[in-house]
């Protein structure tokens, strides 16, 4: 496989997965009086990834919930993986399923006022986050 494939396939993926998140989104706001809107989900991926590095640095959030945020981290770059990721959808599946419980866990152990204090984005992002999560 040439290098340009193997981008495609990776860019490819993030897509789809971006795509399925907005759609998870909608799916799960369909019965709540606050709709989150395209740019609040847009705006998701990277407030997640600020908040995470934000959890991981502060002391006072729970060490498991630190450990396991360090630990996806760790898995999202080992270049081995349960799934290849040049397999197109399915490859990016198995990191989002990943990615997902570990954030519900890391969300619902650092507590709300851990959320609150260390969340980059805006309210609606951070309501958002917290439908996904279960913690509403």
């Amino acid at each position: 496989m040439e290098w340009w494939q193997v981008l495609l396939s990776v860019l490819g993926g993030l897509v789809l997965l971006w795509l399925a998140l907005i759609a998870a989104l909608a799916w799960m706001s369909r019965g709540k009086s606050e709709k989150i809107t395209l740019v609040a989900a847009l705006r998701l991926g990277p407030d997640i990834v600020r908040l995470t590095r934000r959890l991981v640095s502060d002391p006072t959030v729970p060490r498991g919930v630190r450990v396991w945020l360090v630990v996806l981290l760790g898995y999202l770059l080992m270049p081995i993986d349960l799934v290849p990721d040049f397999i197109p959808v399915i490859g990016y599946a198995d990191d989002m399923i990943v990615v997902a419980l570990v954030l519900r866990f890391a969300t619902r152990h650092a507590g709300p006022d851990a959320l609150e204090r260390h969340w980059p984005g805006t309210p609606q992002g951070l309501n958002a986050l917290r439908l996904l999560a279960g913690l509403d």
